[in-house]
């Protein structure tokens, strides 16, 4: 498949219509049928592409959803990087939080089954690599061996991830400042030394 040739060069107009009808069309069948019985030709006929097209940019319908996640990727690096002035831990709570609230159905769509595997997997190895910079750059993870640190991450990704879950089963319900203030605050006093 080529659509890793597509990635190297900058995005034309074109290119980014046709991703972004894939997209779109790829959403609007995960709410209607879920993601488990949809198909290439079915997300091609809803987008109205060709087929070699939809194959000229992705692999696979699970290719297509990974890289559908790059805006969320893009918007918590963005604010992970903005919290490096603040000296805040965890920064990827709030908009994370956000998003899952902007996309509350599409998120409960996704939450059995394949795409929701997807998706998730795909959100907790972002989520796995902001934590761990936020650790290192917070003096967290100094002079402990490569186990803890890899237990502390995981802790903080698990808890974040269980917390959206059971925040996503309330109807997003607290606010999403509210719950992230308190899930940082409980975060840090787990990786805080004793």
């Amino acid at each position: 498949m080529m659509a890793a040739k597509l990635d190297e060069a900058p995005t034309d107009r074109r290119v980014g219509r046709t991703r972004a009808a894939l997209q779109q069309a790829l959403i609007a069948l995960i709410l209607k049928r879920g993601y488990e019985t949809i198909t290439v030709e079915d997300i091609c006929r809803q987008a109205n592409v060709g087929r070699s097209t939809f194959y000229w940019h992705y692999a696979d319908k699970d290719d297509l959803k990974r890289r559908g996640l790059e805006h969320l990727r893009q918007q918590l690096v963005a604010s992970h990087a903005r919290a490096r002035t603040d000296d805040g831990l965890f920064a990827f709570c709030l908009p994370m939080l956000e998003h899952a609230r902007a996309h509350l159905d599409l998120y409960r769509a996704l939450a059995s089954g394949r795409g929701g595997e997807i998706a998730l997997g795909e959100i907790r190895d972002i989520l796995t690599r902001l934590v761990r910079d936020d650790l290192t750059r917070a003096g967290k993870l100094e002079g402990k061996d490569n186990a803890t640190c890899e237990l502390a991450t995981e802790f903080v990704v698990g808890a974040f991830m269980a917390v959206l879950n059971w925040w996503l089963d309330r109807g997003a319900k607290p606010a999403p400042a509210q719950v992230a203030a308190l899930f940082r605050r409980l975060a840090e006093m787990g990786v805080s030394p004793a």
